[in-house]
């Protein structure tokens, strides 16, 4: 039984010695942000995302401009107030009041919501490039049999010693030049 249990064991660190042979994994980085950053999709989506928030911001400033111009109107108007007017002038400075607090909370609520569709537009706009570079990331990965791909970009890895840096090939796959790289993190 000693010598069965003695047999099981070598057998078993043989196996075990042969797995960890064969598991030997390759590995390598790159730089996400790199990659993105030069896609020719970025400058176009970024041009629109702007474009679209000047619109916002030109409408909400529109709405400013009539706010201050209301304001004025109404401080002008409580300095004619007399004794003989008091009761038409307050009434009037009541109902601009209103109005102002009207404005006020359309300002408000057009900011919220600009603020809504930027975010969507910026999400519509990037999330689809993002896609795009995770695809041409994967496809490089595997066509050169990486097990594990670290990217630099996003501070995950602090140090390596060894592995490739496949930002260029990964370029390559998207059609972008990969001659200019960025500089990978110093280890």
């Amino acid at each position: 039984m000693r010598k069965l249990m003695n047999a099981f064991f070598v057998t078993a660190g043989l196996l075990f010695t042969v797995n960890i042979a064969n598991a030997q994994q390759k590995l390598a980085h790159l730089n996400s942000a790199a990659i993105i950053e030069a896609m020719p999709e970025v400058k176009t989506a970024r041009t629109t995302l702007e474009a679209f928030q000047k619109t916002k911001t030109a409408d909400i400033d529109k709405m400013i401009s009539e706010y201050q111009i209301k304001l004025k109107a109404a401080q002008d108007k409580e300095k004619t107030m007399s004794e003989a007017n008091k009761e038409t002038v307050g009434k009037e400075l009541q109902t601009a009041g209103i109005e102002l607090q009207d404005l006020e909370k359309r300002i408000t609520d057009a900011r919220t919501k600009a603020q809504q569709e930027l975010e969507a537009k910026n999400a519509e706009l990037f999330n689809p490039i993002q896609v795009k570079a995770d695809a041409a990331i994967k496809a490089v990965s595997k066509e050169k049999g990486y097990t594990y791909v670290f990217d630099t970009a996003n501070q995950g890895l602090v140090y390596w010693d060894g592995g490739e840096d496949i930002t260029p090939l990964v370029k390559t796959k998207l059609g972008i030049a990969a001659t200019a790289t960025t500089p990978a993190p110093k280890k």
